[in-house]
């Protein structure tokens, strides 16, 4: 045994899990076998893919603290808690937006992407006498498939731009002032996406796919891919997550020989530069980037969480935080929301099979005063660009703000942007020319081509940070969906009114199934509580 050891600051990071009264119980999670991490976080709320019945859902929850609990809900919920509920079909992914703490993304088995905002009152009261609960509407409505919509995905730096990931095997971006149509279509996945990955900037998307192909996409010309490498040998899920900024990504999958492995990548060529493997388990590794230079790894069905510490292209083992109960899916929040003054340099939200258990991992420190060398400055809930400019082909910058006093500064990415290897017809609307064809070059030139002329600003008070929500007002009505698939000529037009008041009407009885089904689960939530008072006072006498 050597007799150094590798100095970090982070070797004695541990993972903190909190008491049972201050995580949330009594959770339905999906039963839905569709691979996701299945819970979603921002810095004051989660959502937690549900098991309903009419339809799918998904919950939505004061975000617990390690230190203090969920304000404003009791530790075991209700058997009746307010849902998040207009899909038709089960609820695949949610993602919280990074410029605003209150709203939220879904996507789900009916093809359509739902944007969300929370109200505050919704929690207030909380399983008082008489409460009711009030379930969640959405304020926009997009038809983005036929298919499944398997993964959504907010835009790290630019306000109002979600990223799809389709069951027709592309990736859709979506700019919510203008959400008629996309405003790129990523294709060349020969099979279903498996994960996608924004870089830092948003300057570059990566996925995986059931095909083992990693492929790096530019997300403003759409198109197919600017790099396509050989991923992990097993179809098993495998994930993507950038390493900060940096050209460099990492992958976790399986081998041919159902090895759990964890790769790391160089973006420039999609070059292998480290491969370390796990164990033998069947679960799927979910990655998760810290900008402490740490790479935490949280395997489903078991109950243990990695982590490790990246340094010129090493993976060094730092500790494992175990645990006897295994783990349906895990997120963590913002960095911006941890707590300094307990030296939390990460929180994970751990999803079990009925409840959410919060771990803080924690740098123990003796000093109270703030430890800035643990403390990088976190990404900033304030946008740098708004979806115009970044489609338009604005430079893009990342602002970050600093946990210690609040002051908000401006870093641009250094991450090369790579060039297509190969002509290809980008999908864009039909008043944007094309991209010209760039020819592979060692030297990585960042290209920026503009794409789309500018669309009417969206600009919803509610999504300006960080600022209090406000009412969401979208462009369109709420009632309204919206599809980018297909625009009817002036001689199907009288068939496709046709279709389309059969559709209106359908939907409208599907909602009014919905309520007939939540009023009678209201019904028997009374029932069970008139028993349960019934059998006291039977048991009293």
């Amino acid at each position: 045994m050597s007799r150094f050891v590798r100095a970090s600051k982070y070797r004695h990071v541990f993972g903190q899990p909190a008491k049972k009264e201050h995580g949330i119980d009594n959770l339905k999670v999906t039963s839905s076998a569709w691979d996701t991490n299945v819970v979603s976080a921002s810095g004051a709320y989660i959502s937690v893919n549900w098991n309903s019945s009419g339809g799918g859902a998904f919950a939505i929850l004061p975000a617990p603290s390690p230190f203090s609990g969920s304000p404003g809900i009791p530790s075991k919920l209700p058997d009746i808690v307010p849902l998040a509920r207009s899909h038709t079909a089960p609820v695949l992914d949610t993602d919280w937006s990074p410029h605003s703490d209150s709203i939220v993304a879904s996507g789900g088995e009916d093809g359509n992407v739902m944007v969300w905002q929370v109200d505050a009152s919704a929690f207030e009261d909380w399983n008082a006498e008489g409460w009711v609960p009030r379930d969640f509407a959405p304020v926009l409505r997009i038809d983005a498939s036929p298919r499944k919509v398997g993964q959504v995905l907010w835009h790290p730096a630019a306000q109002h731009v979600l990223a799809s990931a389709l069951g027709d095997h592309t990736v859709k971006l979506w700019d919510l002032g203008a959400p008629e149509s996309p405003r790129a279509v990523l294709q060349g996945h020969g099979d279903t996406i498996q994960s996608i990955a924004f870089s830092p900037t948003g300057q570059l998307l990566a996925t995986t796919s059931r095909d083992r192909k990693l492929r790096l996409f530019d997300p403003r010309a759409g198109g197919d891919a600017v790099r396509v490498g050989e991923g992990h040998g097993g179809i098993k899920g495998a994930r993507v997550v950038w390493l900060g900024d940096r050209d460099r990504i990492a992958t976790t999958g399986f081998s041919r020989m159902s090895d759990r492995q964890v790769c790391v990548w160089e973006t420039g060529a999609l070059k292998n530069v480290r491969t370390l493997t796990l164990d033998q388990s069947a679960g799927v590794v979910m990655p998760f980037w810290s900008d402490n230079n740490i790479l935490f790894l949280a395997g489903k069905g078991d109950g243990n969480i990695r982590y490790y510490e990246y340094e010129n292209d090493n993976l060094y083992a730092l500790d494992e935080h175990k645990s006897s109960d295994p783990q349906r899916g895990m997120c963590f929040v913002p960095r911006r929301a941890v707590s300094t003054s307990d030296c939390e340099i990460a929180r994970a939200y751990k999803l079990t099979i009925s409840a959410v258990e919060p771990i803080a991992f924690i740098v123990p420190r003796k000093s109270d005063s703030f430890q800035s060398d643990i403390f990088p400055p976190a990404p900033s809930i304030e946008p740098s660009l708004s979806a115009g400019e970044f489609f338009t082909g604005k430079p893009v910058s990342l602002k970050l703000v600093s946990l210690e006093t609040g002051a908000v500064s401006t870093t641009a990415s250094s991450v090369p942007l790579p060039t297509r290897t190969a002509t290809a017809s980008s999908p864009v609307p039909a008043s944007a020319p094309a991209p010209p064809p760039a020819a592979l070059s060692p030297p990585l030139a960042p290209p920026i081509t503009k794409v789309a002329s500018e669309p009417t600003p969206f600009s919803p008070s509610a999504l300006t940070p960080p600022a209090d929500p406000q009412p969401f007002s979208p462009q369109l009505p709420p009632s309204r969906s919206t599809s980018s698939t297909y625009v009817p000529d002036d001689g199907k037009a009288a068939a496709s009114a046709a279709l389309q008041q059969d559709n209106d009407q359908l939907n409208a009885e599907l909602r009014e199934a919905r309520a007939m089904i939540r009023n009678l689960e209201l019904q028997v939530e009374s029932l069970k509580t008139n028993a349960r008072k019934a059998a006291a006072a039977l048991l009293d006498n």
